[in-house]
């Protein structure tokens, strides 16, 4: 709505085409990616500042979070005093896996989890306040209510991932250390996009937030597992359709030194940041779909 009345509207200053004082200088319009990073940067800090109030709050409630997702590997790990491997993984190559998937979660939650409210705005129309700032939408909505607890589940998965890596006997090198990392950010990235896209069917549904999570929460849950424990066809789906396997499950296959179950090469490990850009290239215009169609509530 504003945002394209903005683009076309020859009376809004700063525009192409718009209506400028005598000897007024045309200045381009800035970047959009920077004014949304700027906009995004100043809400969660008013929200983290507004957190640090209440510190012993915030710690509690920090570790908590933490606490609270740490009971799925506690099952896990109870789990394996039964059996010594799972689809022929050891635990701690299990915990590899659900480190990096935890860890790059609770990243793209913290940055990106909000927007799963946007189904309670498009219902009560609150929507319409943000279209009229100055700050494109889909930051102002990943970061409202910013919630600096969400750190607590980047902490005991990054844990959990150190532990998983200091009891494996892995070959390193160069390439394997920088995958590290590689893969925590871009497996971030890959579920924040995930997130935006249920973001904007949000717009066609009202209120889809259950989905989005089946995807993400979800998602993770299953990647904590190996993929040698499912079927083809799955693994296909999770592989070409939603790449969630580039998440973790085909950079830890080759951290680890193990084939692909659908023989994809070694290399492949490598294109996670490739993927999550094309993953969030359909996942952003969507979004920018869904706000054009958006009508308000009429109230």
């Amino acid at each position: 709505m504003a945002e394209a009345l903005a683009e076309r509207d020859p009376a809004v200053p700063g525009t192409p085409g718009a209506a400028r004082a005598p000897g007024e200088l045309y200045l381009p319009r800035r970047s959009r990616a920077l004014e949304g990073l700027r906009g995004y940067g100043l809400i969660a800090m008013m929200w983290i500042r507004s957190t640090m109030t209440y510190r012993t709050s915030f710690f509690l409630s920090t570790f908590g979070n933490a606490a609270i997702t740490l009971l799925d590997f506690v099952g896990i790990y109870i789990m394996f005093s039964h059996v010594d491997a799972l689809g022929g993984f050891t635990l701690p190559e299990i915990a590899l896996l659900y480190g990096s998937c935890s860890a790059s979660l609770g990243l793209a939650d913290l940055l990106m989890g909000n927007t799963d409210r946007i189904g309670q705005r498009i219902r009560d129309g609150s929507l319409d306040t943000m279209l009229v700032r100055p700050v494109p939408v889909l930051a102002q909505v990943a970061a409202d209510r910013f919630a600096l607890r969400r750190l607590g589940r980047i902490g005991q998965g990054l844990g959990v991932l150190v532990w998983a890596l200091a009891s494996l006997d892995v070959d390193w090198t160069v390439g394997r250390v920088l995958l590290v990392p590689v893969m925590i950010v871009a497996g971030a990235a890959i579920f924040a996009a995930v997130l935006v896209a249920g973001a904007a069917f949000q717009f066609v549904a009202g209120d889809a937030a259950e989905v989005q999570n089946a995807f993400t929460y979800g998602g993770c849950t299953m990647l904590q597992y190996p993929p040698s424990v499912f079927g083809k066809d799955l693994l296909r789906g999770v592989t070409f359709v939603l790449p969630l396997a580039f998440v973790n499950w085909l950079p830890a296959l080759y951290l680890l030194g193990r084939p692909d179950p659908l023989g994809l090469p070694g290399w492949v490990a490598y294109t996670s940041p490739l993927v999550a850009f094309l993953v969030f290239l359909p996942a952003s215009l969507a979004w920018r779909a869904g706000v054009r169609s958006y009508r308000s509530t009429g109230s």
